[in-house]
């Protein structure tokens, strides 16, 4: 079995990070939000097809040089494809039927239940769905006793919502769902796509565990607190020579010697945080460098941020050339 996962969304929503760095390769818990969308993929799966988009040499590099442990190739749209155009564009060769799976879904999902209940069902497709109470960033479904789709709307206005059961980015479809999407131009496979697919069967695996796409700032926070308190974090201690809360996942070469955590924080490679910094429940990305007695609360800090000894950066998210002020 194969599994579609798509990666060619530009990440507007985590600017300006996201312009230099793909979102599937920021960090969280301890390794990029993509690895742990592989960690769902359960053994029958064999092989995973990137549909690469934006900046999709970096994903491609890194991926070759820390290889899951599952065999992975990247291919490349020429041009934004949408989700459906990208499926489309990267669907060669994929099993019948295959998983598509979001890149920053964060979840606690069985994908092996779900692919032995679309196999039982004999439709063309399975949908994960989580409940929200906030349905209009997402597509909601209409469900009947036997949880099959009656009908799927994307983002619509509340009054509109047919109910809190959204789209959760995980599913099973058989491969001539791909016959279905025209070849060549942009395709959304949730607008265009889906609607015209229910009459073949396609039905809704509610999911009862956590679930968080890390889409935004807030989000993608959250989904690192929820990797962490599931123990799904990469080695989440306290860095040596360091104190207070974990947990703190420091990766490759980062260092804290006489700083202070207050939980939920991963480091990143080459991090250096000062004498008397105090960082919690962040991301510091590649050679981020904190200085003494700085402060970092509920941000994000892209590849090589500088934060000057002594200030503070809250609820931020900054590149390199938009470092913190000098105090």
């Amino acid at each position: 079995m194969k599994a579609l996962v798509l990666v060619g969304g530009l990440g507007t929503r985590l600017r300006p990070v996201t312009y230099s760095v793909p979102k599937q390769l920021i960090p969280i818990a301890g390794k990029p939000m993509l690895y742990h969308v592989f960690d769902l993929l359960p053994p029958s799966v064999e092989e995973v097809v990137l549909a690469a988009g934006y900046r999709a040499e970096l994903v491609e590099r890194y991926v070759r040089d820390h290889p899951p442990r599952i065999r992975v190739r990247a291919v490349r749209e020429a041009a934004p494809l949408g989700t459906g155009g990208g499926m489309k564009n990267a669907g060669g060769g994929l099993s019948d039927p295959f998983f598509l799976l979001n890149s920053d879904v964060v979840a606690s999902a069985d994908l092996a239940a779900m692919e032995r209940a679309q196999r039982r069902s004999g439709g063309i497709g399975t949908m994960a769905l989580t409940e929200v109470e906030d349905t209009r960033p997402f597509g909601v479904a209409a469900l009947a006793p036997d949880d099959r789709i009656t009908a799927f709307v994307e983002k619509p206005e509340p009054k509109d919502a047919p109910s809190h059961w959204i789209n959760a980015g995980l599913a099973v479809w058989r491969r001539e769902v791909l016959d279905r999407i025209p070849s060549g131009r942009p395709v959304s496979f949730e607008r265009e796509i889906v609607p015209g697919l229910l009459a073949g069967g396609v039905y809704g695996h509610r999911l009862s565990g956590y679930w968080d796409d890390a889409g935004t700032p807030e989000r993608l926070l959250h989904a690192q607190r929820l990797l962490f308190d599931d123990g799904r974090g990469a080695d989440p201690r306290l860095p040596s020579g360091s104190s207070g809360q974990g947990p703190v996942a420091a990766m490759e070469g980062a260092s804290a010697a006489g700083a202070t955590f207050g939980g939920y924080v991963t480091l990143g490679p080459r991090v250096q945080v000062g004498t008397g910094a105090r960082v919690t429940n962040s991301v510091l990305m590649d050679e981020v460098l904190v200085g003494a007695g700085a402060t970092v609360e509920g941000s994000v800090l892209g590849p090589r941020v500088r934060v000057p000894a002594g200030t503070s950066v809250r609820n931020a998210v900054l590149a390199a050339d938009g470092e913190a002020p000098a105090p």
